[in-house]
């Protein structure tokens, strides 16, 4: 489905976590969800009970809630066939899973109905580590940067309940020219023109977090550093 068609999609299920210590001599993560049974209240912050462990990289409004396609989820298994297990709704810490959905369908900005609540597109996720530890795929974050296969975060613009098996639609789109498949390979391109991140870096709705992102590459010679982010180190 083209980014200039009317997705629509359904919700098969809902995951919250709560922060803990996963693993020896690194942070407390809440990666590890678990399903949800019955309908979540939903708010500005995100779903009712569901928690973040560092503040400063997860959560937030414009991080309330992610979004991941289970149809991708067979492209990891194909890819990764030893840890097939691991790729199952709810295992890359999402907390909405839904057939119909995509980085390929979806654009930034697109406003969707969730359950009785109303949800805004403002960025694709940025990998980390964790994923790595999560999955025992050492390369699972580069990987997931790589083939954009991210999934994308909601800003939360109404309130309201969400329950597995509701539909979702489109109600708004005010930027068709840029389908997060098009938005995440932006952010993670090393030679991004910066014509391109100067213009993304002015946008609104996009989060602060990747303004400022794009404003930084839109300064000629900038290099990212991202050994951090994806290896931990």
């Amino acid at each position: 489905m083209s980014a200039a068609s009317e997705p629509t999609g359904k919700i098969l299920s809902l995951f919250t976590g709560k922060a803990e210590r996963l693993w020896p001599d690194r942070p407390a993560s809440a990666i590890g969800k678990q399903l949800a049974i019955g309908p979540l209240s939903l708010g500005e912050l995100g779903f009712a009970g569901d928690q973040q462990a560092d503040l400063k990289v997860h959560g937030g409004p414009e991080k309330a809630v992610h979004h991941y396609a289970s149809e991708h989820m067979e492209f990891w298994r194909r890819t990764f066939p030893d840890h097939t297990g691991r790729f199952a709704a709810g295992g890359f810490g999402e907390n909405v899973s839904t057939v119909g959905l995509d980085e390929d369908n979806l654009c930034l900005g697109d406003v969707l109905s969730l359950g009785t609540a109303r949800v805004q597109v403002c960025q694709g996720r940025q990998p980390c580590w964790k994923l790595n530890l999560h999955t025992g795929v050492a390369e699972m974050a580069a990987k997931f940067q790589k083939t954009g296969r991210t999934g994308w975060y909601y800003r939360v613009l109404e309130s309201g309940v969400v329950a597995a098996g509701d539909n979702m639609s489109l109600l708004e789109r005010s930027l068709p020219q840029w389908p997060l498949r098009r938005l995440i390979k932006a952010r993670f391109d090393p030679g991004l023109d910066v014509g391109e991140a100067l213009e993304l870096s002015q946008l609104a709705v996009l989060s602060t977090n990747w303004r400022q992102a794009f404003a930084r590459k839109s300064h000629s010679g900038y290099v990212e550093n991202t050994n951090a982010r994806l290896l931990g180190t």
